[in-house]
């Protein structure tokens, strides 16, 4: 790790790319079934590809959990507590945080975590003078990696993990439930999590927020072939690939791949990837969850539940934990 000042905010930088995008490409290319992590998606062109998808009609993820948050913010910033410190997991343009900062009490700092460099300095200089003199610690990190959290200048009362967006999902429940445990490392017994949950719901509208009209999100799948061809002399044809994206009823939860047209070679930083013609590579999972199933899992990995809310529907939750003892 090392610090640099970018602006006016210091980030602490993981290099989180680095030589790991090589390698976990050819890993997972020349596997069987082919497979890339979905946090790849998160280059400065994928970061903005994903922010048009939150915007869609048909994406209800970010505007249900976005309501949810504003119908119940003063009973969830209480849950946070006074002189809190704010560490937010795949923090994106930190959009949803500035809720949460408007109604804390005397926040001691915000630490966002993200992947995107670019993306993460230009939410936290924006943040940094929207709320001066409130310090903004951006940390620049895969988060399934280890890392370090900076110090405050002041010591909080208690920190709270803000995890929004189902991100979680990501994660089949087995790996959730490490992660879960491995981020309890950063906390101390009483410290919060506060986590976005999607919830199971009707298959035609999971299929719409993953296949929207607009084609956004195809774009945004395939991006990851053209950060291959731009950062690793890969030679991808994109429109020798498409995207293909439905609910797994029997895993209760959203696939996304990328499918090959036809049988054909790649070159990727000096190796040769070969594809059969329909050949997958799976590139996100996002599991749905019941309530209950979710408190349970967060439950066997250390974090007693607090609160649930839903929107009307039922279609997300957002649920609050305590770390025991």
């Amino acid at each position: 790790m090392r610090t640099e000042l970018c602006g006016e905010v210091v980030l602490s930088n993981f290099d989180p790319n680095g030589e790991g995008l090589e390698a976990e490409f050819i890993a997972g290319l020349t596997r069987r079934p082919k497979t890339l992590p979905c946090k790849f998606f998160y280059d400065e062109r994928g970061s903005n590809l994903f922010e048009q998808i939150c915007a869609l009609d048909e994406y209800y993820l970010t505007r249900t959990e976005n309501k949810i948050l504003a119908d119940n913010i003063a009973e969830i910033a209480a849950l946070c507590g006074p002189r809190c410190l704010l560490v937010e997991i795949g923090s994106g343009n930190s959009n949803k945080t500035r809720l949460l900062l408007d109604h804390l009490r005397e926040p001691v700092a915000y630490v966002p975590i993200d992947l995107s460099r670019a993306h993460l300095l230009r939410a936290a200089d924006a943040l940094n003078g929207d709320y001066f003199p409130l310090q903004i610690l951006p940390v620049c990190a895969d988060y399934n990696q280890p890392l370090r959290l900076p110090a405050p200048a002041c010591s909080p009362e208690r920190l709270t993990i803000f995890f929004p967006g189902s991100t979680i999902g990501n994660f089949e429940p087995s790996q959730a439930a490490a992660f879960l445990r491995r981020i309890a490392g950063w906390c101390q017994p009483g410290d919060g999590l506060l986590v976005g949950v999607d919830l199971q719901k009707q298959r035609d509208i999971l299929h719409r927020a993953y296949n929207d009209a607009k084609g956004i999100t195809a774009a945004f799948n395939l991006n990851l072939l053209e950060r291959a061809n731009h950062e690793l002399a890969a030679n991808f044809d994109l429109d020798q690939f498409r995207h293909h994206a439905f609910y797994n009823s029997e895993h209760g939860r959203i696939e996304m791949h990328l499918v090959s047209c036809r049988k054909q070679i790649v070159d990727l930083a000096g190796k040769q990837i070969e594809f059969d013609a329909g050949e997958q590579i799976t590139t996100e999972y996002s599991y749905k969850y019941r309530v209950e199933t979710f408190r349970a899992l967060a439950s066997a990995a250390g974090w007693k539940p607090e609160r649930v809310w839903t929107d009307k529907d039922r279609w997300f939750s957002v649920q609050s934990f305590r770390l025991g003892k």
